[in-house]
């Protein structure tokens, strides 16, 4: 009886060892999914706000440059969404480069001027930090509209004095 217990517990270290060998091999070959929005900022507040609108077909791009030289080492585009979202996949662990999801274009006349504080984002494009999830998110991605909607200073007002 002493021997089927020996066994059971070698069979659970078996199968939990080959786990965390599974989990620390990356799964390498699956792709990344990098999900974000795109916003006009409506209020040039430099944030989203409640009177932002998000921009369908606005053209994002996923690159990754060497950590050490910054070459350009990856590239791939996509478009946002009907309600602004993109998802874009990413081919292959990047871990020793440094990636970011920056604006392309806008398809708005009145918005097309990118925040530069919010026109990219970087994000995580590999397994060896732990992470398990096939999707990563990145921050989302703002234009300036050329000139404030109507309401905007009030806005402003209301979130610089609140609290007060």
């Amino acid at each position: 009886m002493k021997m089927i217990g020996n066994m059971w517990v070698q069979l659970l270290l078996l199968v939990a060892l080959s786990s965390l060998c599974a989990v620390s091999s990356g799964g390498s070959g699956r792709p990344f999914y990098i999900r974000g929005r795109v916003y006009c900022d409506t209020c040039r507040c430099g944030f989203e706000t409640n009177k932002t609108t998000y921009i369908p077909r606005a053209k994002v791009r996923i690159e990754c440059e060497d950590r050490k030289t910054s070459q350009l080492k990856y590239s791939v585009a996509g478009k946002t969404d009907k309600t602004g979202t993109f998802i874009i996949k990413v081919e292959e662990d990047h871990k020793d480069e440094i990636c970011y999801a920056s604006l392309v274009g806008s398809p708005l006349s009145n918005c097309r001027t990118a925040d530069p504080g919010r026109s990219r984002s970087q994000v995580i494009l590999t397994r060896d930090n732990g992470a398990i999830s096939d999707l990563h998110f990145a921050n989302s991605l703002g234009f300036l509209r050329d000139q404030p909607l109507a309401g905007c200073a009030e806005l402003v007002h209301e979130l610089l004095y609140s609290d007060l």
